[in-house]
């Protein structure tokens, strides 16, 4: 059985605000069109059109370097067929090492699944999961079924549950006679399968059944936020239809799409990233559309997940790279950078915290038990923003983690190290007050 390391975790918990308006009764859609970017808006940072290179006459000096990395590695007894390399800084090529065949790219996958999201819903998309009612609200009683109508919201946790119930709380719902109704696709903690999703809710809405862990989050809320009370008499079901005889209660949103990305890359949860891969269509879709985007041969991206989760998914080094610089590219009419939706080394919270990587160098990392990946954005002072990727194979993953790290600080020490993110590392500020919230229906 194959072993992972380092690519699922918990997400932190997240505060949510309960904001209170209309809607009109129509169920969940996923094809959206996300609000396109206002062309009237100056750009605050310089639009950058880097773009994949050539894969001949690299850098002489970068290039020798990356042999002895190579060299090293190999006198371990490491195969240097499993070993790529690419590194480039604007329209420059620095190093290439097998930077055009594919290898397992472990969760530097995700960046792909990340780039086919965006470009199909947009950064500002949110996944709307509909509260639903089947009978009349008397005395605190919905006299009939509460219905949820899934949204493949890929972040819907333990916080939004208690801030789905306080909502139901305030619009005087305290019990339900009838049954929770699940239907579409509903998760919740990153559970797939819609009967525990819906048990999770039930848990969910009313802290008199909390378990331990549900408590522990909501012991990371804001102080004073009301633990809801919400009895279901019936039980969980799942139906392939919606009940004619609904009336919406709540819509709600969630997270932006590039704040949900953000969390997913940060934390690299596999989870969300098949969730969000499958919302696009699919791994084939996924590799497909990142292929296009980034301008490289469909050969060079084979995928089997949008995840990572499997050494079948295969990315070529200079594929991997060109990812990062069509999510760049992507991002900038939005005013935004690979700082919203990747994370910047010391700066977020996530699974780089433990790696001795330099700090605001833009990263995702990836590690399989035969595998470790790192790639992303490196500022120096001398050869700007550097554009880099690393595909290791071999048993010593540990080695291979300690060598990246080693090899990225030499070259920060060779081209200087930067005190303040560039603008194009440079997260949006606004972006911080992108919020999930619950939207009452009148």
């Amino acid at each position: 059985m194959l072993k992972i390391r380092h690519l699922s975790a918990t997400i932190s918990a997240i505060a949510l605000g309960i904001i209170a308006g209309c809607t009109a009764n129509e169920p969940p859609k996923t094809t959206t069109i996300s609000p396109q970017p206002d062309a009237t808006t100056p750009l605050v940072k310089k639009e950058n059109k880097s773009s994949i290179v050539s894969p001949t006459n690299p850098d002489t000096a970068a290039n020798s370097i990356i042999q002895q990395y190579i060299k090293k590695l190999t006198a371990k007894g490491v195969p240097k067929e499993k070993q790529g390399v690419w590194m480039q800084s604007s329209n420059t090529l620095l190093a290439n090492y097998q930077g055009t065949i594919p290898l397992p790219a472990a969760s530097i996958t995700k960046v792909a699944t990340t780039l086919a999201a965006l470009q199909t819903f947009g950064p500002d998309r949110q996944f709307i999961t509909v509260i639903n009612a089947t009978g009349p609200i008397e005395k605190g009683i919905l006299k009939g079924d509460l219905v949820i109508q899934g949204g493949e919201d890929p972040l819907f946790i333990w916080e939004e549950a208690i801030a789905l119930g306080n909502t139901l709380n305030k619009k005087g719902i305290k019990r339900i006679t009838g049954n929770l109704i699940i239907i579409g696709k509903f998760y919740m903690n990153f559970e797939l399968n819609p009967q525990k999703a819906g048990t999770l809710l039930q848990e969910g809405l009313n802290s008199q059944i909390w378990s331990s862990e549900a408590e522990s989050q909501y012991q990371t809320l804001p102080v004073g936020t009301p633990k809801p009370q919400i009895i279901i008499d019936g039980s969980v079901q799942v139906l392939p239809k919606t009940p004619t005889n609904i009336q919406p209660l709540v819509r709600h949103y969630s997270l932006p799409l590039a704040e949900l990305v953000k969390k997913m890359n940060q934390y690299s949860n596999n989870l969300m990233a098949d969730m969000l891969a499958d919302t696009v269509g699919g791994a084939k879709v996924v590799a497909q559309k990142a292929a296009e985007i980034a301008g490289v041969l469909p050969a060079e991206i084979q995928l089997v997940n949008g995840s990572g989760l499997s050494e079948d998914n295969r990315i070529s080094p200079r594929a991997a790279c060109a990812i990062f610089l069509a999510l760049e590219r992507y991002l900038q009419p939005y005013n935004m950078t690979i700082a919203d939706v990747l994370t910047v080394v010391g700066k977020d919270p996530g699974i780089l915290n433990e790696r001795k990587l330099p700090p605001l160098a833009i990263i995702k990392s990836g590690t399989l038990d035969y595998v470790s990946a790192l790639g992303g954005a490196l500022p120096t002072q001398k050869q700007g923003t550097v554009w880099f990727v690393m595909m290791n194979g071999g048993e010593n993953v540990e080695e291979f983690r300690a060598q990246q790290e080693a090899l990225l600080n030499i070259f920060l020490k060779e081209w200087g190290a930067v005190q303040v993110s560039p603008p194009e590392l440079t997260p949006n500020p606004d972006r911080k007050s992108k919020t999930s919230r619950n939207e009452v229906v009148n």
